[in-house]
């Protein structure tokens, strides 16, 4: 519940960034994907069925987020929006380094975090 706080928290100010920058819509997509809210990225737990819709990562600021704990295979949905360079990569280096796979917009993939430690969401 802490995580989602955070996140809600999270949200709100990127949202209001963004309503100040004037480059994009102040308000966020509701179109939840298994779980995933609009304007997210989510992972799902370890060898999970992510369908049933249980994220149990969500992440809505861009710019890098470290991991901690992520082993063995989980699914991570970018369930941003806003264009194709709303980008969520998977990194082997802390605070966005090294990063070896990119998920587009509305992408999943079902991956070995084991040697992840961060993921990084990209401004569109």
């Amino acid at each position: 519940m802490r995580r989602i706080m955070r996140g809600a928290a999270a949200l709100a100010i990127a949202t209001a960034a963004v309503a100040a920058a004037g480059t994009g819509s102040a308000h966020a997509n509701d179109q939840t994907a298994y779980g995933c809210p609009g304007g997210a990225v989510c992972i799902y737990a370890q060898n999970a069925d992510y369908t049933k819709g249980h994220p149990t990562d969500i992440f809505y600021s861009y710019g890098a987020h470290n991991l901690s704990g992520e082993v063995g295979y989980h699914t991570v949905l970018n369930n941003q929006y806003g264009g194709a360079g709303a980008t969520a990569q998977l990194c082997w280096s802390y605070n966005g380094g090294n990063c070896k796979i990119t998920l587009e917009m509305n992408d999943h993939w079902y991956y070995d975090l084991t040697p992840v430690n961060s993921i990084v969401l990209n401004r569109p």
